[in-house]
């Protein structure tokens, strides 16, 4: 039985009170305007008989005598084929001019996988993007996030995954998106022909905070359906730091106590609830979780990407436009490297990596005035045709003429006894 109350008690921000008995945490309600409009909130905290909701649109219009109906049930998503090539608002609400999404209502915000049913990864996802395929394989099921500051590509970078992924869905869920970012999304997704298996979840720069909270958990609930239903699905989430951001918001206008930096002391739960959602289902599809994180000041300690490296497994550093190949590292790659993919690959990334650190030195003798020796001159000129051929986000290798390129770039520096890899693959390998 649904419970109807006509008077609010406090309205702050897009929070309001009612006196309420009965309801559950998280449970949805309808709040009817005088105006003849209605909005939803959800149930934040219960204190006594003091309800404490949030309001997932606009509070412009809610007024202390409007009614509140607890609808007994929690905030929904409408999951189905119809959801292919859509695009919504945090609230699930078409945002494209399209019809209403018409498929099964499911609940958003539930617990993450059984671990028992979890399966260790094993597949590799290929995105031709030799900085993350070559270096730092991306394995199906993993959850990984993209360090950057404002500024960076970070976008451009997603769209590139998204568009060269063999996954058979990709959901976007945008957090705190201007026009421009929000439209580069639309035309990336329509001009590279994958609009068809994409489903857009956007919160906007201009849109409430508390919708911003609600789209991980929309993308998240679609993404757990279509896996269970034998589909591989991509999640690119941008920028958590806006989500993280929307949840300091909300806690702050609720009187909560701060933890490091104003955030609240739940901010580890709330990222790892989402994060946790990556999974490999046996016998049937999995989630695979990329999420931009948007670094304050560049500083790395920072609380939300401090917390999110807790959870991840590993990290794409996005620094000057480019994956900086020392900061980023993929916890899963062992899994697939040289036992999925090449024989080589294992060497030959080590190799090109060893040989690029130690051409840094070299730049800095170089910057320094100091007399070059023939090593440098050659370490030197590697790392130009490594940061073209290799860390160049444009370029666009599948990872068997990326490891080619790598064996090439090698054998126009370097002498075979020079690379330190072992000679049983330099037969094999090694370009006459």
């Amino acid at each position: 039985m649904k419970m109807v109350y006509d008077k609010i008690n406090d309205l702050r921000g897009n929070l309001i009170t009612v006196t309420a008995e009965g309801v559950s945490l998280g449970e949805l309600a309808r709040i009817d305007l005088k105006d003849g409009r209605s909005v939803y909130a959800s149930v934040l905290r219960i204190e006594g008989d003091q309800v404490t909701l949030q309001v997932f649109q606009n509070t412009r219009g809610i007024s202390t005598e409007d009614r509140v109906t607890f609808l007994k049930r929690q905030m929904q998503a409408t999951y189905g084929d119809s959801l292919l090539g859509r695009r919504l608002s945090g609230a699930g609400v078409p945002i494209d001019g399209g019809p209403e999404i018409v498929g099964e209502a499911i609940n958003i915000g539930t617990p993450s996988f059984n671990p028992v049913r979890r399966v260790i990864p094993r597949e590799m996802v290929r995105t031709n993007i030799p900085m993350i395929d070559v270096f730092n394989c991306l394995v199906m099921s993993q959850k990984i996030p993209i360090f950057s500051v404002p500024g960076e590509p970070y976008n451009a970078l997603l769209m590139r995954i998204a568009n060269q992924t063999d996954a058979d869905v990709v959901i976007i869920g945008g957090m705190g998106l201007t026009f421009q970012d929000y439209q580069a999304f639309i035309d990336n997704a329509e001009e590279s022909g994958s609009m068809n298996k994409t489903v857009m979840f956007i919160h906007r720069a201009i849109d409430p905070a508390v919708e911003c909270l609600l789209v991980p958990d929309m993308a998240l609930a679609c993404a757990e359906k279509f896996a269970m239903n034998d589909k591989n699905v991509l999640v690119l989430l941008t920028d958590m730091t806006a989500f993280a951001d929307a949840i300091k918001e909300i806690a702050i206008t609720m009187d909560q106590v701060p933890s490091n930096r104003g955030y609240p002391g739940s901010l580890y739960s709330d990222l790892a609830s989402r994060y946790e959602k990556a999974v490999r289902i046996e016998g049937s599809g999995s989630i695979t979780i990329i999420g931009a994180t948007t670094m304050p000041g560049d500083d790395v300690t920072h609380p939300i990407p401090d917390n999110t490296g807790y959870i991840t497994e590993g990290q794409f550093y996005l620094h000057n436009g480019r994956i900086d190949p020392f900061g980023s590292l993929s916890r899963l790659k062992q899994l697939v490297i040289g036992k999925v993919t090449r024989e080589d690959h294992g060497d030959l990334a080590n190799a090109m990596i060893r040989l690029y650190a130690e051409s840094k030195k070299a730049r800095e003798r170089q910057g320094m005035g100091f007399r070059l020796s023939r090593w440098d001159e050659q370490l030197l000129a590697y790392s130009h045709l490594f940061e073209d051929r290799m860390m160049n986000l444009q370029v666009n290798y599948s990872l068997e003429e990326a490891l080619d390129l790598g064996w090439k770039t090698l054998a126009e520096c370097f002498k075979p006894e020079e690379v330190g890899i072992k000679k049983v693959l330099l037969d094999k390998y090694w370009p006459d």
